[in-house]
């Protein structure tokens, strides 16, 4: 039997505010175990959570982005389990009244995956295992949260991994959070079934917890997508329960039943006042948005004319397409600049997170002194790059390595000169490309180039040299 898949997603995305969603502790991640918590974030009798005000900000913002419905009057609700990393035997957390619902992602191919909702919560601590034995670490416990959660809209798995990168993307842009799946910052849980294809009835769901990168989010898809699939044609039915995926060993397992909503006995936490959000606060955030990511990648494509390909280079970090936007408007040309990040500049950055963060020498308007060299043909594509790697180890301006004498212009009639004196001293060279070895030719170009320092207008150079050989 042919069967088809119905998934959604959980997203629990970490805050970026310096303090705890109940209390005054620090959430820099890492941290000796245990020295960035408090009576209030690890449930010490007596103590009592006051919500941080930045974290119903953020929230908003987060929601606002991937176009969601704000309710003005909301709630906190206390959800009931019992786990090591929680020592209140309850997590604070929103059921009915969430800060957002109703919103949605666009993918690349049009299609919308529908978000049910947005609800603040805290994290819980982390339990490491090590020789046996089990440690309980409460620095994260307490940190602030936002869980969101998709409709059940995601059909393959590659659908999944570009949801889930759209809305780390989307989240970085508007500064909510750096959301590092390395660090756990960023972490999904996917809900997967199958039912017959051509049925509309959902199949029995397993929750998958906990996946910190997008390629894993890929294979622990698949895998349980073949272990269902195996059960069902093996006669036997899915158990809705919780699962985890081993990246080391590529396997995927249950772990324990999986909870009903209905379970948690949630009810509104009596520690904590309902609050109000103002329409007025809701639109101040909406208009001071930045410009989001797809509208980004569709202006650098249609409005500066960069191609698809190089802009989905530059877009894919906040602080790269920044960067490139301030150098545009200091004069530089997009292409140019774009071409002279990607091809010097990421050179020098390592890691993926390295490109985020994107902590150079030089600023925009450096760069665009830089670029409009290029733009204006007084330097070429590789003169760029060897003095851009120059500014980007000293931080200083182009001035300091290229000077004025340096870009003066070639006449036409010099340049003539160069390249016929190039072809006559190359002879060889110019055989070969008239018995059809065109390579050949790039001899005939090294030459003009070492005459004049690299100024020589290749495209000149190329009309030149072919009338030359005929």
């Amino acid at each position: 039997m042919k069967y088809e898949m119905v998934c959604g997603i959980e997203t629990h995305i970490e805050l970026a505010t310096a303090t705890k969603i109940f209390c005054n502790c620090t959430t820099a991640f890492g941290g000796s175990p245990n020295t960035h918590c408090c009576p209030v974030c690890t449930g010490q009798p007596g103590s009592l959570p006051i919500l941080n005000r930045k974290v119903v900000e953020y929230a908003v913002r987060a929601g606002l982005a991937v176009n969601c419905t704000i309710n003005n009057n909301s709630h906190m609700d206390r959800k009931n389990y019992v786990y090591p990393d929680l020592p209140k035997a309850y997590q604070i957390s929103q059921f009915d009244e969430p800060v957002c619902e109703n919103g949605y992602i666009t993918l690349d191919s049009g299609k919308k995956i529908g978000i049910t909702r947005i609800h603040i919560e805290e994290d819980a601590g982390k339990l490491v295992h090590e020789a046996g034995s089990t440690f309980i670490d409460y620095n994260r416990g307490g940190v602030p949260l936002i869980e969101i959660v998709s409709e059940p809209d995601i059909s393959t798995p590659e659908e999944a991994r570009e949801y889930a990168e759209k809305l780390q993307l989307i989240m970085r842009y508007v500064g909510v959070s750096d959301c590092k799946m390395q660090e756990g910052s960023m972490r999904c849980d996917v809900n997967l079934s199958l039912r017959p294809a051509g049925t509309t009835e959902f199949g029995t769901r397993t929750e998958t917890k906990n996946i910190n990168s997008l390629s894993n989010i890929v294979k622990a898809m698949n895998k349980e997508i073949e272990r269902q699939e195996d059960l069902l044609e093996s006669g036997g039915h899915v158990v809705q329960a919780t699962m985890r995926y081993d990246a080391n060993t590529d396997e995927i397992y249950p772990m324990r039943t999986k909870e009903n909503s209905d379970d948690y006995r949630y009810f509104p936490d009596p520690d904590i006042l309902r609050f109000t959000i103002p329409q007025d606060f809701v639109d101040k955030t909406k208009a001071e948005l930045p410009e989001l990511p797809d509208a980004k990648l569709k202006r650098y494509v249609d409005e500066l004319g960069l191609p698809e390909v190089t802009a989905r280079e530059i877009y894919k970090y906040r602080r790269v397409s920044e960067f490139l936007d301030a150098a545009v408007a200091n004069g530089a040309g997009a292409k140019n600049t774009a071409n002279l990040i990607i091809g010097g500049i990421y050179s020098t950055l390592e890691t993926e997170e390295d490109k985020e963060k994107f902590n150079i020498k030089i600023s925009p308007k450096q760069m665009a002194e830089l670029v409009k060299l290029m733009d204006g043909k007084k330097i070429n594509k590789n003169k760029g790059q060897e003095t851009l790697l120059k500014m980007l180890e000293s931080g200083k301006d182009v001035s300091e390595y290229i000077k004025a004498e340096d870009t003066a212009g070639i006449s036409d009639a010099e340049l003539e000169k160069i390249c016929a004196a190039a072809a006559e001293a190359n002879a060889d060279a110019v055989e070969q490309v008239r018995a059809g070895n065109d390579k050949a030719i790039n001899v005939i170009f090294g030459y003009v180039m070492r005459e004049t320092r690299g100024k020589a207008d290749m495209g000149k150079v190329n009309r030149i040299i072919r009338q030359l050989i005929g």
